[in-house]
């Protein structure tokens, strides 16, 4: 293991297991290509393979390295394989180039379709608005039902991922892991302390609920941060365990 210079990255013995998200997935400049691919909670590796391009081609058409192919005719090629494998649609590829997108066309059947959903739900209401009454007696009052908080997607959350182990190795890991769900990952860094022995999302006020979203696609608990006043910013310190 090489000796990280002052002030430096922490270099690793085998740099090229250590899958570490590129600067340019990290911010809000990257390509429509890399927000496409995020969206869909894609690596760049695993975009590469859908579409049996090599991975280097990958990341030179999301950063617009076109130049690096052998000829143009060879980067449209790829282009159109990234893209079909992503699958960006006509009408997705209007929106990611901000031109007007005409109303979805009618569907035959889709009207005959909303009809059925349309009856089972109102069956459906009837039968619980039935068994709550059967249940409550005449004079109960029925109060309605809490709304279910809507979460935004991942690649609006950001998040900072810690090395609480004396382990970066493994803390760009879990980062590269997070980012492959399509979450911003801000920095990858040491935390103040190595004793952390179990890995813990922690979140800002609000965000309890983006935490524990976080938590079971990485199998790991949450902890509420002692301030802060972004729902949608997770700190993710990466423990023994």
């Amino acid at each position: 293991m090489s000796t990280p210079r002052k002030g430096g990255p922490t270099e690793t013995a085998n740099p090229e297991t250590v899958q570490i998200v590129p600067l340019h997935e990290q911010g809000a400049d990257r390509s429509v290509l890399a927000a496409a691919r995020l969206h869909r909670q894609l690596t760049v590796a695993g975009a590469a393979r859908r579409a049996g391009i090599p991975e280097d081609e990958a990341r030179w058409l999301e950063e617009g390295r076109i130049y690096r192919f052998r000829s143009v005719d060879a980067a449209m090629l790829s282009l159109l394989l990234y893209a079909t494998a992503l699958g960006i649609d006509h009408r997705e590829a209007q929106e990611l180039a901000g031109l007007p997108v005409p109303p979805m066309p009618f569907q035959p059947g889709s009207r005959v379709r909303f009809a059925v959903v349309a009856a089972v739900a109102a069956l459906l209401a009837a039968l619980l608005t039935a068994v709550g009454f059967s249940k409550l007696g005449d004079t109960a009052t029925l109060k309605p039902l809490p709304a279910v908080p809507q979460l935004a997607p991942a690649w609006k959350v950001s998040v900072d991922v810690f090395d609480g182990a004396h382990n970066i190795v493994r803390a760009r890991s879990v980062a590269s892991k997070i980012g492959g769900f399509g979450y911003q990952i801000e920095r990858v860094r040491k935390a103040t302390s190595s004793n952390y022995p179990h890995t813990i999302v922690y979140y800002e006020p609000g965000g309890d609920a983006y935490a524990a979203r976080l938590a079971k696609q990485i199998g790991v608990t949450t902890a509420p941060l002692p301030g802060g006043h972004n729902p949608r910013r997770l700190v993710v310190i990466v423990g023994k365990k």
